[in-house]
């Protein structure tokens, strides 16, 4: 009975706040939506389940709980190690040949990172805009426009150095919203293209040598580490990665990286973010405001990509089909697939696929050499 009673006198129920609970039934919404409505569940899971454990106060498991695993798997977060070597495996992923024979797609990722500057702005003059909110600084509004690029590890990577006190919400919006491709980027698409520009056959993209591919990332890299070495951290394991893949001799890396790895880095990130997300981080004016300007961003980067699409479009005479577009933001491979579904549903003959990925890396390597610029000008 005496340990029964110790055991009883640690669940201090007292200790739980509204707030907490809150955090506890939204992280429990955030499994339901990963395992049943299959929302990004690789990375929703996990995350759901950080939350959860980082709002039961007498836990001690939150990733501020200093000296628990959270706080020292979390320290790959804070000290930017997961972000760079998921994009190592995003790098063993990616095929640079529908870039390569049509190099005018960078332009639509070009456009693409038109969400980043508006939410940039949106986060500055916010403060400005409306009373009583608390303006954000230079650092924290840089942050908040990498959720336009619609890459998730680009946008933990500037949050981790720039707003580490945003990173939770930040990595959240993101991730939401590149899950949401499908609902969010069609209606976008349908309004600003018209039914002679959707049904537009693209020739099958000219054939990319090996060679090609080697210079090209070996290139990206060099120009990378002399003009932006801020981004060359993110930039330089994309290229690892893909030197990897189309070196032809590392068969053992390529599963490794496709498979285990980046499987394994999902779950530590996923864990870590959600258990940074606690109530007094979370359950405030300025969660609403990022979340809204984090929407902002993606749909104007859509618009961006979209709009860039069709003025080549009309360069070309009639070759490229602006549905195209959507995937001038870094979704890989999402907004590609769109494309491709949104495509064969007004012309059947229709295979956008992968001339949809071509600017999805560009505006990969785009949105990365963005977030060094970032974290070179507004780094403290």
């Amino acid at each position: 009975m005496m340990t029964l009673n110790k055991v009883l006198s640690n669940f201090n129920f007292s200790h739980i706040t509204i707030s907490q609970v809150i955090m506890i039934i939204l992280s429990l919404l955030l499994s339901y939506l990963a395992i049943e409505k299959k929302y990004e569940p690789l990375l929703l899971l996990p995350l759901s389940f950080g939350m959860l454990i980082a709002n039961i106060p007498f836990a001690n498991l939150s990733a501020y709980d200093e000296g628990g695993l959270i706080y020292y798997l979390y320290k790959g977060i804070e000290l930017g190690i997961y972000p760079p070597m998921i994009f190592m495996c995003i790098g063993a992923m990616t095929d640079f040949g529908p870039l390569i024979a049509f190099p005018q797609s960078a332009f639509i990722g070009l456009g693409g990172q038109l969400g980043i500057f508006a939410a940039l702005g949106g986060a500055l003059l916010i403060g400005h805009i409306i009373p009583d909110i608390e303006p954000f600084s230079f650092q924290e509004a840089a942050a908040i426009g990498m959720i336009g690029s619609s890459d998730g590890p680009t946008s933990i990577y500037t949050a981790g150095l720039l707003a580490p006190d945003l990173l939770p919400i930040i990595t959240i919006a993101a991730y939401s919203y590149m899950a949401l491709v499908p609902l969010i980027q069609p209606p976008i698409m349908k309004a600003l293209t018209t039914d002679k520009e959707r049904i537009i056959v693209m020739p099958h993209p000219k054939r990319v040598t090996r060679r090609a591919k080697l210079f090209f990332l070996f290139g990206i890299t060099i120009a990378t580490l002399v003009l932006v070495p801020a981004a060359g951290t993110l930039i330089s394991m994309l290229m690892l990665g893909n030197l990897i893949k189309e070196s032809g001799v590392t068969e053992r890396y390529i599963r490794t990286l496709q498979e285990h790895l980046l499987n394994v880095l999902t779950i530590l990130i996923g864990v870590s973010i959600g258990a940074t997300a606690t109530a007094d981080r979370i359950l405030n004016i300025s969660t609403i405001i990022i979340i809204g300007l984090g929407l902002f961003a993606f749909a104007l980067g859509t618009v961006g990509g979209i709009l860039i699409a069709k003025l080549l479009c009309k360069i070309t005479g009639g070759k490229v089909n602006p549905l195209i577009g959507n995937s001038g933001v870094s979704a890989m491979p999402m907004a590609a697939r769109v494309s491709q579904k949104l495509g064969q549903k007004y012309n059947p003959h229709n295979y956008l696929l992968m001339h949809a990925m071509g600017p999805i890396v560009a505006s990969t390597i785009g949105s990365a050499i963005l977030a060094g610029l970032f974290i070179t000008y507004f780094g403290f």
